[in-house]
């Protein structure tokens, strides 16, 4: 046993694989691209960022935020390459997303301990430490070696993703910028020393007003637009995360403007009152000419994403250069097979990414990380093991690792989340960094602001 294996090449695969080379120990990474694609994908590089390019919120108020900074502190590879690729989002993080890839794809080409492999795996070995970091577009043949080892039915739901257009064809005499959430973030004083890294930037969303004949309007296409027909397997239950906006316009008139429309923070200037709508634009890659449609994750046919999407002020003439799309997601039942560091029970095996039921970007590099370090835990368990010509048994093995294991608090958010899969749950459904999943303040604070700033405190000091 002179490696570790780790199976897919996305964000929760590429940090573990990282990590594990950081502690000296050889690694074979394999990635199915380009040998094969998955119907989201379509670049060659690793860690490739398919939906949004926001790491969501960076404030340690919000939960994400606090992980991104535990996961700073606490030495991520793929964290630090996002900051150094920043793109500008007031409070998030996003990121170049073809910058990120290829930075990411550089530094793993270049670690003497990582041997990427680019083959598709179809049988997961026995005789190795193995990490399946699949994601949630896993194939057919690995899906079904995965049956095998876990003993479980597959549980499934389904993400979309946002179209991109380019920035000089959208209206500027309609559109403005600014940010939603500026007025609050002047107003937080907390962790200064940390606030003093974000650089907020003025420009940071372009902003559609619409009035309520324009609103209207809008909606009533969208929700009579043609949506592309999924197959029977497909028709299940939309994880709300990523609810497609034609699915969440069906709910009523105003839901979008209690959403992503929601105009809550701006005053059109063109009146100088609050619009009755906004629709929000986050740019996209570091050259700042592509921005995404905030929310607008969807299953609409490409024309009609055209004709529809093009009925707002502002995107008239809009040139997309990457519509929509809707696309399985599949994650096991780890409740019942994993415990708190990602691994499965008895057995040298780990997972990591959204396969587990997290769900998120920074939440997937968070498993990534923590099956990483746990996965050279066992290995070292095996080296002493020969080196010290014992001969433990599965059930000796798997003692000594559960004293050595690396477990982190759960009053952090990458300790919680852990925690969050590995908790029976009859009604498990993934979950995406937040605080509700911590253990909760013994004093009772109303001031949600106050509050989450505390459990913040708590949990960097617990870091």
């Amino acid at each position: 046993m002179n490696e570790i294996i780790v199976i897919g090449g996305g964000l929760a695969g590429c940090e573990a694989a990282l990590q594990i080379a950081k502690r000296k120990i050889k690694v074979k990474l394999y990635e199915m691209k380009p040998q094969k694609f998955s119907e989201a994908h379509s670049n060659e590089n690793l860690a490739e960022i398919v939906c949004s390019n926001s790491f969501k919120s960076n404030l340690l108020t919000n939960a994400c935020g606090l992980l991104k900074e535990e996961l700073r502190r606490l030495g991520s590879y793929l964290i630090p390459i996002a900051d150094s690729l920043a793109v500008p989002a007031g409070q998030a993080l996003a990121v170049d997303r073809e910058k990120f890839a290829e930075e990411v794809t550089r530094q793993i080409n270049f670690n003497e301990y990582i041997e990427v492999v680019r083959e598709e795996i179809t049988e997961i070995p026995k005789d190795k430490i193995v990490i399946i970091a699949t994601g949630p577009l896993t194939s057919e043949k690995m899906s079904k070696a995965i049956e095998k080892i876990t003993g479980n039915d597959k549980l499934f739901f389904y993400d979309a993703a946002a179209p991109i257009i380019e920035k000089e064809s959208i209206n500027m005499n309609i559109a403005f910028y600014g940010n939603r959430y500026e007025q609050e973030r002047k107003k937080d004083e907390e962790f200064d020393e940390w606030r003093k890294r974000l650089e907020l930037q003025e420009k940071s969303y372009i902003n559609l007003p619409m009035n309520k004949e324009e609103y209207e309007n809008f909606y009533n296409e969208l929700i009579s637009a043609e949506i592309v027909t999924l197959h029977d397997f497909e028709k299940r239950e939309i994880f709300e995360g990523c609810m497609p906006i034609e699915i969440m316009a069906k709910r009523g008139m105003d839901t979008l403007r209690f959403g992503p429309l929601k105009p809550v923070g701006f005053d059109d200037p063109r009146i100088g009152k609050r619009p009755y709508a906004v629709v929000q634009l986050r740019q996209d890659n570091k050259e700042g000419n592509l921005y995404n449609i905030v929310g607008f994750q969807t299953n609409l046919k490409f024309g009609e994403q055209k004709r529809v999407f093009s009925l707002i002020p502002g995107l008239e003439n809009a040139n997309f250069v990457k519509y929509g799309v809707m696309h399985r997601n599949t994650f096991i039942n780890s409740t019942k097979i994993l415990d708190n560091t990602y691994k499965l029970n008895n057995s040298n095996i780990f997972f990591a990414g959204q396969i587990t039921g997290v769900e998120g970007y920074v939440e997937s590099i968070s498993s990534g990380f923590v099956a990483g370090i746990n996965a050279v835990e066992l290995y070292r368990i095996y080296e002493e093991n020969v080196l010290e010509g014992n001969n433990l048994n599965e059930e000796e093995t798997n003692a000594k690792y559960q004293e050595r294991k690396k477990v982190f608090s759960e009053k952090t958010v990458i300790g919680s989340l852990a925690n969050y899969i590995s908790t029976s749950n009859d009604k498990f459904q993934p979950m995406n960094a937040n605080f509700g999943i911590l253990p909760q303040l013994e004093e009772n604070l109303k001031d949600k602001k106050e509050k989450n700033s505390k459990l913040a405190s708590r949990a960097l000091e617990n870091i």
